[in-house]
């Protein structure tokens, strides 16, 4: 894929399947009519319409890699006073239909033809794990630092752990045996992962954001390849 593929104007999809990540976060699995193509680090937009005409709307990020598929994942954060997190994981079932529109997003991507540092806090390794997915359905040159409070925050977690392309930071709490202390990502994290000629994807909340970038900046690395992308309130 060289370049973004045309945003599709708005749709409806109807969700397959609602599988639960961690106590907060559930992937809701859509179906389209026609093949989706978009590129990994994307993202699309939910509308909601009340009875009386009320609209809401949310971006989510693609968790899934492309495959030429007419299905694909988003990861949904239930927070709090969330009108649209809110009702995606109270009210919506299994065959109901969304009204989407996307893929949307042309800087965050990565189409595997440089290698990839991708960095996550929380969340905000939901697009970074389509990258990673993509890359290992392609042979594509990935990695991920992930960063979580805890063992039970750890989204993908059995695609994760003790996997040789993937670290886990834990800042708070640390699974048994961790041979790293709790504590946030630091500079020896970041720098075991760079190399020449990587793109490095950023993504989490600003505070995240804008200290691992700090961190990337003390190491040498050309801010002209970071991009980074900012997980507000959805």
């Amino acid at each position: 894929m060289n370049g973004a593929p045309p945003t599709r104007p708005w749709e409806h999809a109807t969700v397959v399947s609602i599988e639960p990540e961690t106590a907060r976060v559930a992937t809701f699995r859509l179906r389209f009519a026609t093949p989706v193509d978009f590129l990994p680090g994307q993202h699309v937009v939910v509308r909601l319409t009340a009875p009386d005409g009320y609209r809401a709307q949310r971006s989510y990020s693609i968790a899934s890699a492309p495959d030429g598929g007419d299905e694909l994942d988003l990861a949904v954060e239930r927070l709090d006073d969330g009108e649209v997190s809110g009702f995606l994981h109270d009210g919506v079932e299994v065959g109901d239909s969304l009204e989407v529109r996307g893929p949307i997003g042309g800087w965050f991507t990565w189409t595997g033809e440089t290698p990839a540092l991708l960095i996550g806090g929380g969340t905000g390794v939901v697009p970074l794990m389509s990258m990673l997915r993509h890359a290992r359905a392609t042979g594509g040159d990935a990695r991920l630092l992930v960063s979580v409070r805890t063992p039970a925050d750890l989204l993908y977690a059995s695609e994760l752990r003790e996997r040789p392309d993937t670290t886990v930071v834990y800042s708070r709490v640390t699974p048994p045996g961790s041979m790293r202390p709790a504590g946030r990502i630091g500079r020896d994290d970041v720098a075991a992962l760079l190399a020449p000629g990587a793109t490095t994807y950023l993504c989490g909340s600003s505070g995240f954001v804008e200290a691992t970038s700090a961190l990337l900046v003390e190491l040498g690395t050309d801010a002209a390849t970071v991009r980074i992308e900012r997980f507000g309130p959805s």
